[in-house]
């Protein structure tokens, strides 16, 4: 049986009613949102220490050294030149998102410094790997670096980075360079949000438009099966 024709045309009207506003308007998704109040607690980061010789892995921020952005003094994360032992070697420490699925352009954000003491240079590489292994050989899409030439930032300062992805994916961050270089970094409110591309809505809102003509295609059905016979 064919569905009456003014049902499809005012299904058809919905869709085309509804994909301007949804192409221009669409809100991201956010995929992470990570403060680091309890680095205990967090769930499915990972750590790896490859510095020579290794050391201590990313730790929980020191207010000592200096507070916070926002909230508890000590909720950020922190890498510093004890990354690799006794603060003597060659410094590779990574810090691991977990496993994001991305549908499109994609931003991942977050506020970084490092302590301000003059004659040290910190470096942090900001790096992305398809899939959902956590080996760091993986990362080799460098979205960004920090520090090295340049001076790395030594008030809290946002940085973003854009990604455009499908697939599932996740972020590293690789503190590296010469421990007798180094001096102390901090990471806070990493955020990540993606943005499904205009054909995806139209996807999702044809596959709705069918499932409300489907519904409907099935009520009247019922109904006609309650018309009386004469």
């Amino acid at each position: 049986m064919k569905l009456p024709p003014t049902l499809l045309a005012t299904a058809a009207f919905a869709v085309a009613a509804a994909l301007p506003a949804a192409s221009h308007a669409i809100e991201p998704i956010v995929v992470i949102n990570e403060n680091f109040n309890d680095i205990g607690t967090l769930n499915n980061w990972a750590f790896t220490n490859n510095s020579v010789p290794p050391g201590q892995p990313w730790s929980q921020g020191n207010p000592g050294v200096f507070p916070a952005p926002s909230g508890p003094p000590s909720s950020y994360i922190a890498a510093n030149y004890l990354s690799a032992q006794n603060g003597m070697g060659s410094i590779d420490n990574w810090l691991i998102t977990p496993v994001v699925t991305l549908i499109g352009p994609s931003e991942l954000s977050f506020f970084t410094r490092s302590a301000s003491a003059s004659g040290f240079g910190d470096t942090l590489e900001v790096r992305f790997s398809p899939g959902g292994g956590s080996d760091p050989g993986g990362f080799n899409t460098v979205l960004g670096i920090l520090g090295g030439i340049a001076d790395y930032p030594t008030v809290w300062q946002q940085v973003i980075s854009s990604i455009d992805y499908n697939g599932q994916g996740r972020f590293a961050f690789r503190y590296v360079g010469d421990a007798s270089a180094a001096n102390y970094i901090g990471l806070d409110a990493v955020l990540v949000t993606t943005v499904p591309e205009p054909g995806t809505w139209l996807m999702l809102l044809v596959g709705v438009g069918s499932l409300a003509l489907l519904r409907r295609r099935q009520l009247t059905m019922n109904e006609t099966r309650r018309l009386p016979t004469c």
